[in-house]
């Protein structure tokens, strides 16, 4: 066993000197260092075994990667040349514990972010819903596209999207309260298509170096919404990468190149974006070494609380606190990045973002909201920032372009704005485009002159006051919380432990989703709401009255369910 893990340790730390290089690492280590911080060799070449050691530890995760690595080590078949009978007893095992932890190993990961693509439920509801030509499609769909955890292969087929509803392939109407966050104003609104298509008669596309009026007045648009002195903007064809130049705003502002976010973030697929986020259906299987410098913390869940601040009474700000120590620890962070609300959603007091803003201040670092999921009026308000603190830097995307448009935007401080002079922070060939600007204005202006806003706090009020009236008698619903249309309703199976009720929820989510009620599963376990910003209160009704029924069936047929 020690020679196999030597091997294994040796395997990973050639793969990082292959994707890494020690040497180059430690050289920009030691010439990124915070002006008047001691540079610390050690601790960077301790950094960098471990992470050679926990590429070997990988290797070792997979049952597959485990027989095949016995099979192969020097040492064995030096030790043992007949040993084949023995590695094919040890493949035997592996494959009998790959069926039976294989399977929910991997589905457990998927679920953090969304509902899981290849679980038996998922099937199960394809062979009963689907008609013949959409399962075509389907199988056409997975044959031409790369296949992903998330995505292909799809659930089903659409032919229409309008308003706050779906229509797949078969012409059945399903209430969307997922839409992938860009449906603020609905799908397919009447005003934004317009101005798409008279922009597309007059300048389709505006090459760099070169400017235009809609991106213009887009960026002063957004400069007279924002709070504070956020007044400088900059725009690219997507969050991620939207994500990817404010943090290099911040490190060409501090001189510094470390970051602190939360574990259970996300804030993108790119590999800078996946560094900041903490998801391991984005980070793992093998997709490291990430961006180093990349500090995580607990997030802001005082129903999950890591501090477990709730066996002491109610939140004491303990993960708060620990933002300021790492900030005071290392000494060197260049920006916290976060989402304000996270999507699962987490609901944060405004105290602590007074304090993580606070202790930013005091020790030199930016505050970087990513607000791309939940803003333009989803929280009640234009920005998701004003229930909380201004940041130095705002990120904003999904809905910008109105559902339509692929559009995101930078909106930093006026303070900022020479900090990225010298280097190209975004250059991208749709960064000013003109068409979607035009979407964007078309769609700022809708939510302005039809009081969306409003209309978030209050449907969201109503809806949260009906799902917790529904918790006084659901034992499977543990927890609901929310701001404005970002709703959160977590599934338990014991409301004494708070088991996350896992089944149970894929289980409401299809059988509502046959009842015409779409919606997102994240954590596994919670059932995220968001529709569209539209919405009246007999659709909420409806939506609601879907929802609760479909739960309370669950309940009474789980065999998870327990008081204890």
């Amino acid at each position: 066993l020690c020679f196999f893990f030597f091997f294994q340790a040796e395997d990973g730390i050639r793969d990082a000197q292959e994707s890494r290089g020690l040497g180059d690492v430690y050289k920009r280590q030691v010439s990124t260092q915070s002006t008047g911080a001691p540079c610390r060799p050690v601790t960077h070449l301790v950094q960098m075994l471990g992470v050679a050691l926990m590429r070997g530890l990988q290797r070792c995760a997979a049952p597959a990667r485990l027989s095949r690595s016995l099979h192969s080590s020097p040492a064995m078949r030096a030790e043992n040349p007949n040993s084949d009978t023995e590695v094919q007893l040890l493949r035997d095992k592996v494959a009998e514990l790959e069926a039976k932890l294989g399977e929910q190993s991997e589905l457990k990961i998927m679920r953090a972010e969304g509902d899981v693509n290849l679980s038996p439920a998922r099937q199960q509801w394809q062979e009963e819903y689907l008609d013949e030509g959409t399962r075509s499609l389907l199988e056409e769909d997975a044959k031409y596209f790369l296949h992903q955890a998330l995505s292909t292969p799809c659930l089903n087929a659409l032919e229409k999207c309008e308003g706050i509803y779906l229509t797949d392939t078969q012409g059945n109407k399903i209430m969307d309260f997922h839409g992938n966050s860009v449906h603020q104003v609905g799908f397919g609104n009447p005003e934004v298509v317009e101005a798409i298509k008279q922009q597309l008669d007059r300048l389709p596309f505006c090459t760099r170096r070169y400017t235009n009026r809609p991106a213009v007045e887009l960026a002063k648009k957004l400069a007279d919404l924002a709070p504070g002195d956020l007044n400088r903007t900059l725009l690219c064809p997507g969050g991620t990468s939207a994500v990817g130049i404010a943090v290099k705003l911040a490190r060409m502002h501090t001189g510094r190149f470390k970051t602190i976010s939360m574990w259970e973030s996300f804030h993108g697929a790119s590999l800078d974006a996946i560094s900041f986020g903490g998801e391991e259906i984005f980070r793992g299987n093998g997709v490291g070494p990430l961006l180093a410098g990349s500090e995580h913390v607990p997030p802001c869940d005082e129903f999950r609380c890591q501090f477990k601040c709730r066996s002491r009474g109610g939140c004491d700000m303990a993960c708060a606190d620990y933002v300021e120590y790492v900030l005071e620890t290392e000494g060197d962070i260049c920006a916290v990045i976060a989402e304000p609300i996270r999507w699962t959603p987490y609901i944060p007091k405004k105290e602590y973002w007074d304090r993580v803003r606070a202790a930013c201040d005091k020790h030199g670092a930016l505050l970087i909201f990513d607000e791309i999921p939940n803003s333009l009026g989803r929280t009640g308000a234009m920005f998701t920032c004003e229930n909380y603190v201004v940041p130095d830097i705002l990120v904003l995307g999904k809905g910008l372009g109105g559902g339509i448009m692929p559009l995101a935007a930078v909106v930093a401080r006026e303070g900022l704005n020479e900090a990225g002079k010298a280097v190209a922070l975004g250059h991208y060939t749709h960064e000013k485009s003109p068409v979607g600007s035009a979407a964007a204005l078309a769609t700022l202006k809708f939510i302005e002159e039809n009081n969306l806003c409003y209309n978030a706090a209050e449907m969201g009020e109503y809806a949260l006051g009906k799902l917790r009236e529904a918790m006084e008698h659901t034992d499977m619903i543990g927890d609901v919380r929310g701001m404005g249309l970002l709703i959160g309703v977590e599934l338990i199976t014991s409301k004494n432990s708070n088991t996350r009720a896992f089944d149970e929820a894929e289980q409401v989510m299809y059988r509502c989703l046959s009842r015409g009620l779409s919606f997102k599963l994240t954590m596994g376990n919670i059932v995220t709401l968001v529709p569209p910003l539209t919405i009246t209160k007999q659709e909420m009704d409806t939506a609601i009255d879907i929802l609760v029924t479909t739960i309370k069936e669950v309940q009474a047929q789980s065999p998870n369910m327990t008081t204890a």
